[in-house]
C-alpha cells in the first residue's frame, strides 16, 4: 500500500507536466483518457475557472504486481488433534487460574468487609456503653443533687419548725406574764 501511494505521488508529478504540454498541443483531447498507469487511471474533466481538473481512478492491483508487493505468508503447518487438545487444556487451565484469582479476590474483599463490619459493630457497642455510663453518671449526679436539695429543705423546715416552736413558747410566756 505504501509503495502504491509513493508511485501515485510520482505519477501525479509527471502527470501535471504532461497534461500541461498535452493541453497546449491538443485542446480537444481534454475529455478523453489522459494517461493510464499500472494501477492508476487518470481522466481529464471539463476545464473549470480554477484550472484543469482530473479524475483519478485507482485500480485493484494486478496479480503480477500483487506478488511483488505482498510479503510471503508463513508456511501453514498441519495442526493435529493432539495440538488442539493441548491448546484446549492450556486454555482450560488459564480459565481455571483466572477463576481462582477472581474467587480469591472476592474472598479477600468479603473478609475485609466482614472485618470492617465487625469493627463498626464493636465501635458502636463501645460508644453505646460509654453513652450509657455517661447517662448513668448524670442520673446519679441528678439524684445526688436532688437528695442534697431535699436534705437542705428538710433541714430548713426543721429549723423553721424549731424557730416557730420557740416563737410560740415565747408568745405563751408573754401571755402568761401579761395576764
Amino acid at each position: 500500500m505504501a509503495k502504491t501511494a509513493i508511485a501515485y505521488k510520482e505519477k501525479m508529478k509527471e502527470l501535471s507536466v504532461l497534461s500541461l504540454i498535452c493541453s497546449c498541443f491538443y485542446p480537444e483531447a481534454q475529455n478523453k483518457l489522459v494517461s493510464e498507469f499500472e494501477n492508476i487511471e487518470v481522466k481529464a474533466i471539463n476545464k473549470r475557472r480554477s484550472g484543469q481538473a482530473f479524475e483519478v481512478i485507482l485500480k485493484p492491483p494486478s496479480p503480477v504486481s500483487d506478488g511483488a508487493h505482498n510479503l510471503p505468508s508463513p508456511p501453514k503447518r498441519a495442526i493435529s488433534l493432539e495440538d488442539i487438545e493441548k491448546k484446549l487444556e492450556a486454555a482450560e487451565e488459564r480459565r481455571k487460574y483466572q477463576e481462582a484469582q477472581v474467587l480469591r479476590a472476592l474472598a479477600e474483599k468479603r473478609d475485609h468487609e466482614r472485618d470492617v463490619l465487625l469493627k463498626a459493630i464493636e465501635e458502636n457497642s463501645n460508644f453505646s456503653k460509654m453513652a450509657e455510663e455517661k447517662l448513668q453518671m448524670k442520673m446519679d449526679q441528678i439524684k445526688e443533687n436532688r437528695d442534697a436539695h431535699l436534705a437542705a429543705m428538710i433541714e430548713r423546715l426543721q429549723e423553721k419548725e424549731i424557730h416557730a416552736a420557740l416563737v410560740r413558747k415565747n408568745k405563751a410566756l408573754r401571755e402568761e406574764l401579761t395576764a
